[in-house]
């Protein structure tokens, strides 16, 4: 199996549910912060080395094809596939088949998620299926997995209670085998889906983080703003803003917090230039009962406010309190404080740096999509697979800030098009 390399991208349809809006304006071209919702998609597969693009359009597909023509002021190849308004998604897919590749990606063009193209790959490749598709956790779904990845259920209906997985596209599809499941044109994919799921056909990789999109007018101002731009820093606790205490121990009081000061000097110089920070830090020591949670809170509710002083804003702190051999989802390298801040915040934790000074550190960024920089011993990069390594590494957050900047304003592109 071959790494996808082309997008095709579903735009066509009516989007009745954000009339007026779509009244003049096909779905896809909804404007977040400005610009197309569809070019928010585009740019998020380009970022992955996606470039060479199909789009099915319908409903005012004019409008589309007179924005992106063919591509070439984002460096990109794009071909069209137009249908009447009443195809259905299947039909669609049909018609625009000699312009598919062997093996494509398809996506809505009103959703978007944190897509991990080499990991979905993965399980692609290992599971052989001719199609995966990611999934997000919602109740009430319509997938359910077997522990391989390989979807069991598939009711588009939502009617059965059990299922606590939606589809959210993002697919990988090998295009004959799908094909064969066509028993005519006249169909929409989702029953291609169903059929392909009784042959167990089709794989999914669950995205634990939230997925958005502009289907009706809330989701779509939570979107927007889900995608706005943001100066939101992610960074580690001990070891970062403050010195570790020896292996094994816990800063227990307040009195024993003592201040990185080079942290704290790029704190306030990265908080001149707008930029607010998010704490996430492991602390097994309340599992431990080496550390009382009243004792954590007195000592973030000091370290918020003497950085506040400083001009520096906490804007929010997630621990994880559980003891490793819980393997919980939150505890660093598992990537669920991230998921948490996303959600909270509204996050694109792709466009989202955190900063640590361990390799686990390194690794939860992987796990949750963001990028990092590591500080402090950066020997401990020497711990981690290619594809785990920070974007920079040095001894001293200050020796960083240029780097740091310079992946923000590269990351927030997207506005600048």
């Amino acid at each position: 199996m071959n790494r996808p390399k082309q997008v095709v991208i579903l735009c066509g349809g009516l989007g009745t549910r954000l009339l007026p809006y779509t009244k003049h304006l096909p779905k896809p071209m909804i404007s977040c912060n400005s610009q197309p919702f569809l070019l928010y998609l585009l740019n998020q597969m380009s970022d992955q080395g996606l470039r060479k693009f199909v789009l099915l359009t319908g409903y005012l597909g004019e409008s589309i094809k007179n924005y992106f023509g063919d591509g070439s002021e984002w460096g990109w190849s794009i071909q069209y596939s137009y249908g009447p308004i009443d195809w259905d998604t299947g039909k669609r897919i049909w018609e625009a088949r000699s312009k598919l590749d062997d093996c494509f990606m398809l996506l809505y063009s009103d959703n978007f998620a944190q897509f991990p193209l080499e990991k979905v790959f993965a399980l692609h490749k290992k599971n052989q299926t001719a199609l995966t598709f990611m999934a997000s956790p919602k109740y009430p779904g319509n997938v359910a997995l077997s522990e391989l990845g390989v979807v069991e259920k598939y009711n588009n209906s939502r009617s059965e209670t059990s299922l606590n997985l939606v589809e959210i596209g993002y697919m990988i599809i090998e295009k004959n085998r799908v094909l064969d499941f066509y028993q005519h044109s006249e169909c929409s994919f989702s029953s291609i889906l169903k059929r392909m799921v009784e042959s167990n056909e089709v794989s999914a990789w669950v995205q634990n983080d939230n997925y958005h999109s502009i289907s009706d007018p809330k989701r779509w101002r939570d979107t927007e703003e889900y995608l706005a731009n943001k100066k939101i820093i992610l960074i580690d606790r001990d070891g970062v803003i403050n010195k570790k205490s020896k292996q094994g121990e816990y800063i227990s009081n307040w009195n024993q917090f003592e201040w990185v000061s080079d942290t704290v000097e790029a704190m306030q110089n990265l908080a001149k230039k707008g930029f607010k920070f998010i704490v996430i830090t492991n602390q097994a020591g309340i599992a431990r009962n080496l550390l009382k949670s009243e004792e954590l809170e007195k000592i973030h509710t000091n370290m918020k406010k003497i950085l506040f002083g400083k001009g520096v804003e906490i804007i929010d702190i997630y621990f994880c309190p559980h003891h490793w051999e819980d393997k919980c989802y939150c505890r660093k390298p598992n990537p669920g404080m991230f998921h948490r801040a996303s959600h909270d915040w509204k996050l694109r934790l792709d466009k989202t740096l955190f900063i640590g000074d361990d390799y686990r550190d390194c690794q939860a960024s992987y796990n949750a999509g963001c990028k990092s920089v590591l500080i402090g011993d950066i020997n401990q990069s020497e711990k981690l697979l290619a594809y785990e390594q920070p974007i920079y590494k040095n001894t001293r957050l200050t020796e960083c800030m240029p780097t740091i900047i310079k992946f923000f304003n590269s990351g927030n592109k997207d506005d600048n098009n």
